[in-house]
């Protein structure tokens, strides 16, 4: 399977549905933030690996807490993943955080606070 087939794009969507089905609803661990969501997965075309970017709401410590809850509960997760999902073989999950989501809001707080400025400083002037 190559590494953009059609295949492997509908794996790579499956897995992730089903990831955050789990992560959201199966895994009873305290650390992990009610806050988490699976951003994008990659399996591996011989499907014996996988990446899953996961995004979390919260600060430093929340984003940790939930990587070491995720970690230590990925026994589980892939026996969830396998007993739902068919493949061939069932992926090793690597879980990697994704902070693409907090830059965005980041972003958007600095060019909401640049606008406010450069309107409130038009008033000023006029």
């Amino acid at each position: 399977m190559r590494k953009n087939s059609v295949k492997n794009t509908r794996v790579n969507g499956e897995v992730q549905r089903v990831l955050a089905e789990i992560i959201r609803g199966e895994i009873k661990d305290p650390r992990i933030s009610p806050w988490t969501s699976v951003v994008a997965v990659e399996v591996a075309p011989d499907l014996k690996s996988c990446k899953a970017w996961i995004s979390v709401l919260g600060g430093e410590e929340t984003r940790e807490a939930t990587l070491q809850g995720l970690k230590s509960a990925e026994g589980f997760i892939k026996r969830k993943l396998a007993s739902t999902i068919n493949l061939r073989n069932t992926p090793d999950i690597t879980f990697v955080m994704d902070q693409s989501i907090e830059y965005g809001v980041n972003m958007s707080h600095k060019i909401d606070e640049v606008i406010s400025r450069e309107s409130g400083s038009r008033v000023d002037g006029e």
